[in-house]
């Protein structure tokens, strides 16, 4: 995960990009890996931890609507926490992660270790997809850092 996160310091500061986080279930990991690496203030402008629909509203203006008709762990509600995490900072590029990390928390069609992701960038890119992890709730909160990372390493 060090390697990781110092790889994506190292796109985001040639691209001379500034990343925000907007993260539910990681609960800030993917922020906390990415400010362990020296020098992330460079490309790492800030992050965002909301755990709860209120929190998801009130910090990055995930519509009620859109929680109500497609729930938390949804690409939709992690699409809008991304392009809200974008209109809230002076991040230029956006990640954002839902899931549920368990061991309770599932519901028909959104088991354990369901996690929706979203990249955004001021540009114009909105990108999502949804994995599905294996695992207690440390693996699949670890899991989903790495994969929130690699995401930003796909984006131009």
């Amino acid at each position: 995960m060090e390697e990781l996160a110092r790889s994506v310091g190292e796109r985001l500061k040639s691209a001379r990009a500034m990343l925000v986080t907007a993260e539910s279930c990681t609960g800030g990991w993917v922020a906390q890996a990415l400010t362990s690496v020296a020098g992330s203030s460079e490309w790492f402008e800030r992050g965002f931890v909301a755990y709860s629909n209120d929190a998801k509203r009130e910090l990055l203006g995930v519509r009620a609507e859109t929680l109500s008709r497609h729930g938390a762990v949804s690409e939709e509600t992690a699409r809008e926490m991304a392009r809200g995490a974008l209109e809230r900072s002076r991040g230029t590029l956006a990640l954002a992660v839902t899931g549920i990390a368990g061991p309770g928390g599932a519901s028909p069609g959104k088991p354990v270790g369901m996690v929706c992701f979203a990249w955004a960038a001021k540009a114009g890119l909105l990108r999502s997809e949804t994995c599905h992890f294996r695992g207690d709730r440390e693996s699949v909160r670890r899991q989903s850092v790495i994969h929130a990372l690699e995401g930003v390493l796909k984006n131009p």
